[in-house]
């Protein structure tokens, strides 16, 4: 009865899709979601201040409390690191032969300042069919639903075919900080061992007050890589001008790099999306896509969707100088000047080829061009599984009736790249669908649609079951 009741609520909402439910109307286990959400949202966890540790022990308490065992649980904390730890947890399937599924979202947050904020951001705030605060959607929402599917299976007594994994990390909002999913991959990788994680990245698009547009299943993301440009010289004093000028040098190389338009690339994934995407947008945009899809030739269709800066992010490598230091006098020719220059290399190009793709665009000897910081290995594309997609459409098309489901390539970085080199595709997972304009996630009053955190729960609670049972 439970299970008709919650699969015709869940047909209710993505039909209706007008107003967040109440919260005294909320089912039994829509409330004791909300609470494990509130505790988590309330747990500072930015890297200054906060403590994914104790934000990893709170939820390993309530899995507790609902009868998990301990032989399940596994926290973790790095030499080093105390409150930068996490949790894994694994709920056995009945069948030792089958792989694994694994469910794998970040606890760490970026960092916000009370001041500059609306509302206090660790106090979790429900207001106008949204709920505020920091990491309300990024991405505590995703691991308050993974920690609560957990609970859900072990209250219920279900018992898999194969064994659901989840962990839970920090380190994914800072660069260069302790990072769990690394630490993982390289010191714990047969305890996360699965046939695929499900992730952050994917989501969807719903318009303001819930109506859904599409449901997003990221496949794969580009590989985030530095570059150091660099030129040395003598110098001398300015009263002396002389053309041979590091500044000089480099920029006239990084106006070449900023003219330069990478070859656009086509993978699986990212034909799949802009063919899904064009007739779901519509107007010149979705004209262009789909005109592109049937002709990648057409030029006029690519200066189209090149003006959007995510698209044409979507179709080619792209590079960008980001930061520059030059000179050490104001009387004084440069001694030496740098320039980091960031790509964002699409799936299965190497680095040292977009190296020397820029060592040609500057055609300059006097610029040094070298490998910056290294997040992680490079992988091969993830690939288009049929397995992976077909069951998120089927049940698409039962909970959001009308709403394609679009496989997407992330242009920016998730901890899906430690995990994807070590044999686990990772993906991001439809269903909680966020809004055109970002919904504030890294900026100021972040914000979580409260109809679309409730409706992808209970989609994606249903979706991790297809996937448990799959194989017989």
């Amino acid at each position: 009865m439970r299970a008709l009741t919650t699969i015709t609520l869940s047909l209710a909402l993505a039909a209706t899709a007008t107003a967040a439910p109440a919260a005294d109307a909320l089912r039994p286990d829509q409330a004791e979601f909300r609470a494990l959400y509130e505790e988590l949202v309330e747990t500072n966890t930015t890297l200054s201040a906060g403590d994914c540790t104790l934000a990893a022990a709170r939820l390993a308490a309530r899995m507790t409390a609902a009868g998990f065992p301990a032989s399940g649980l596994h926290p973790f904390a790095a030499p080093g690191h105390p409150k930068e730890g996490g949790l894994v947890a694994v709920y056995p399937g009945r069948d030792p032969k089958a792989k694994a599924i694994l469910l794998l979202a970040h606890i760490d947050v970026v960092e916000a300042k009370r001041e500059d904020w609306t509302r206090d951001p660790f106090t979790l705030v429900e207001e106008g069919g949204y709920f505020y605060a920091r990491g309300a959607s990024d991405d505590k929402s995703q691991a308050a639903v993974w920690t609560d599917t957990l609970i859900r299976f072990q209250k219920e007594g279900f018992k898999p075919r194969r064994t659901v994994k989840m962990a839970l990390t920090c380190g994914e909002e800072t660069a260069g900080a302790f990072n769990g999913a690394e630490y993982l991959a390289k010191n714990e990788r047969a305890l996360i061992d699965a046939e695929f994680a499900l992730n952050e990245g994917g989501g969807g698009r719903q318009e303001p007050g819930g109506k859904p547009v599409w449901l997003g299943l990221q496949v794969g993301e580009k590989f985030p890589q530095d570059f150091v440009l660099e030129v040395t010289n003598p110098g001398g004093h300015s009263s002396r001008p002389v053309k041979d000028n590091a500044i000089t040098h480099l920029s006239a190389g990084l106006v070449k790099i900023g003219a330069h338009d990478f070859p656009i690339e086509l993978s699986d994934t990212t034909r799949a999306y802009f063919t899904r995407l064009g007739p779901a947008i519509g107007g010149d945009y979705g004209r262009a896509m789909t005109a592109l899809m049937k002709d990648p030739a057409d030029k006029a269709a690519l200066a189209v969707i090149a003006g959007d800066p995510s698209w044409n992010s979507t179709l080619r490598t792209t590079c960008v100088a980001t930061m520059l230091s030059g000179g050490h006098a104001v009387n004084a020719l440069p001694q030496r000047a740098t320039a980091n220059v960031n790509c964002r290399i699409f799936p299965g190009t190497p680095p040292e080829q977009i190296r020397k793709t820029l060592e040609t665009l500057v055609a300059d000897p006097a610029i040094k061009i070298t490998l910056g910081a290294v997040r992680s290995a490079p992988s091969k594309a993830v690939p288009l599984a049929r397995s992976v997609l077909e069951p998120a459409e089927k049940l698409a098309a039962e909970m959001f009736p009308g709403v394609p489901v679009i496989p997407s390539m992330s242009t920016g970085a998730t901890d899906g790249a430690f995990l994807t080199p070590v044999g686990i595709p990772t993906y991001g997972v439809p269903g909680i669908l966020g809004e055109a304009d970002g919904g504030g996630v890294h900026g100021l009053n972040e914000r979580m649609s409260v109809i679309s955190l409730y409706r992808g729960r209970d989609y994606m609670q249903r979706l991790v079951r297809v996937y448990a049972e799959m194989g017989e």
